[in-house]
């Protein structure tokens, strides 16, 4: 599954960026200027990701974070993000030679239509950091992709039953071209289990490290 690791906040464009929520690549579509179409519906999600009440058996191998459970494809490493102040884990993040993949899951209305509105208030956000914004549309519908600096940013959102998940790859411009596929590829993959718990709209869903992770930072911060 490949190296646990713990990653500690850099104040970088990509931390503050990811930090914010979202980040991405290089692409065809609209100048972020352009009015994003209304998406009020849920997403088709047939093809992934699933509801975990929907979820077969499949045998791709994946990181159970409680909320979600994230496929981590050959070679890659999972790195834990945490939170000093809070004292929990801030984000999971899946590093590929492509990127550092990142996959949230939020509490969303039945009716939903969150990604298209996060996804507006994203793109105005990194245009208002400088970064160069491409608003496109794939498989599920809006797609940003953004120029920070030397880091390419892709973003990615699905609206599931009562939930939101979104997907971020951040890496070098010379992957690129090939960062947008590994993302959809993961972001297909996951699963979201969203609980039954009443929550507000955009509260992130938890996640919890599966024991022999936890344990592994523990024994970090230990020594």
């Amino acid at each position: 599954m490949g190296i646990f690791g713990r990653k500690r906040k850099s104040g970088s464009a990509v931390d503050g960026v990811t930090e914010h929520g979202d980040g991405a690549a290089g692409d065809t579509g609209a100048d972020a200027d352009d009015a994003i179409e209304p998406e009020n519906q849920l997403s088709e999600t047939e093809q992934g990701p699933f509801d975990v009440a929907d979820a077969e058996e499949d045998g791709i191998p994946r990181i159970d974070l409680g909320s979600v459970r994230v496929p981590v494809p050959d070679g890659s490493q999972v790195q834990v993000e945490m939170d000093p102040e809070a004292g929990g884990v801030r984000a999971v993040h899946v590093v590929t030679e492509q990127g550092q993949i990142t996959v949230s899951a939020y509490a969303a209305p039945r009716s939903g239509g969150l990604w298209r509105e996060v996804g507006t208030e994203l793109a105005d956000q990194l245009r208002a950091d400088g970064a160069k914004v491409t608003v496109g549309r794939g498989e599920w519908g809006l797609e940003l992709s953004a120029i920070v600096g030397d880091v390419a940013l892709r973003f990615v959102g699905v609206d599931g039953p009562r939930w939101m998940l979104r997907g971020v790859i951040a890496g070098p411009q010379s992957q690129s071209a090939q960062a947008p596929d590994v993302l959809r590829m993961i972001v297909r993959h996951t699963i979201v289990d969203r609980g039954d718990s009443p929550m507000p709209v955009r509260t992130p869903l938890p996640i919890t490290l599966p024991e022999a992770v936890a344990q592994h930072i523990a024994e970090q911060q230990e020594g």
